[in-house]
């Protein structure tokens, strides 16, 4: 009975990500993140180091999200395998160091990370920064693979599968949106593992965890969230198609902007 206010957090949380998700075709993560935040600050677990457990646990959770998609938009030749190839070495290295860096943030480190890098998502999904930015560049393989680095770097420290950085590179390279959107599925995946198991490793003797956690995995939260979260996306994604995407989009955009903010809130005033 002690921790069904936790389990109860966890469904509600993983209910908020999957609709959200779904309706705004955001990676799970950017919503999951937030989300297991505040359970677990509600909770009262040590602050220094529940978002770190709430950044593992997402990135485990879109394994299993991720491959879904992936499986998915592969059966429609969404999925390119020529990038998979250039972007998945840089992306699978560059997202276990950031997992195994993780220990060498604060908490509150993290919490600006993910505001700014939030607050800029939000700022890109009204207006085509990234695009703009990375259309003056030269479409190389070393451009390819610097920016799978990078992509990999932050969305490891973000808890997110990558597609807000990856999906807008990949279309400013000249892709579809369509085969864009799949192969940042795809990227997610390759991402999450290592990432996911550098955060095992480095919180493994980390105190103050919330209980049942794997390092800074926390396996009642992936297990409670991935399944609510996958159970509601579909309709989530259901009522998207009814509704005006202009709007959806800002609609995220604002969402974003206000979890950023909070964030930041977070880091320098609490």
């Amino acid at each position: 009975m002690e921790y069904l206010p936790l389990i109860m957090g966890l469904l509600a949380a993983g209910v908020a990500a999957g609709l959200v998700a779904g309706l705004l075709g955001a990676g799970g993560g950017v919503v999951m993140v937030p989300a297991m935040a505040v359970v677990f600050d509600i909770m009262n677990y040590d602050a220094g180091v529940y978002h770190h457990v709430a950044v593992g646990t997402s990135l485990a959770v879109i394994i299993a999200t991720g491959t879904t998609s992936t499986l998915t938009h592969h059966r429609h030749g969404a999925v390119m395998g020529g990038v998979l190839k250039i972007w998945g070495p840089p992306i699978v290295i560059a997202s276990l160091v950031g997992g195994l860096m993780a220990g060498l943030f604060s908490g509150d480190a993290l919490r600006i990370i993910f505001g700014i890098l939030a607050l800029f998502i939000a700022f890109n999904v009204v207006l085509p920064v990234q695009r703009r930015l990375m259309a003056q560049l030269q479409e190389s393989k070393l451009t390819n693979r610097i920016s799978a680095a990078i992509v990999g770097y932050l969305s490891a420290l973000m808890g997110i599968g990558g597609g807000s950085f990856s999906v807008p590179t990949l279309v400013a390279f000249g892709n579809s949106m369509h085969k864009a959107v799949g192969t940042g599925a795809a990227l997610g995946v390759m991402l999450a593992v290592p990432g996911a198991l550098g955060f095992v490793v480095s919180g493994w003797d980390v105190a103050g965890r919330p209980p049942f956690s794997l390092g800074y995995v926390n396996i009642p939260a992936m297990v409670l969230i991935g399944i609510a979260a996958a159970s509601v996306a579909p309709l989530g994604a259901a009522l998207a198609h009814r509704l005006d995407q202009r709007h959806l989009k800002l609609v995220f955009a604002v969402f974003l902007a206000v979890v950023g903010l909070r964030m930041l809130w977070q880091a320098f005033m609490l």
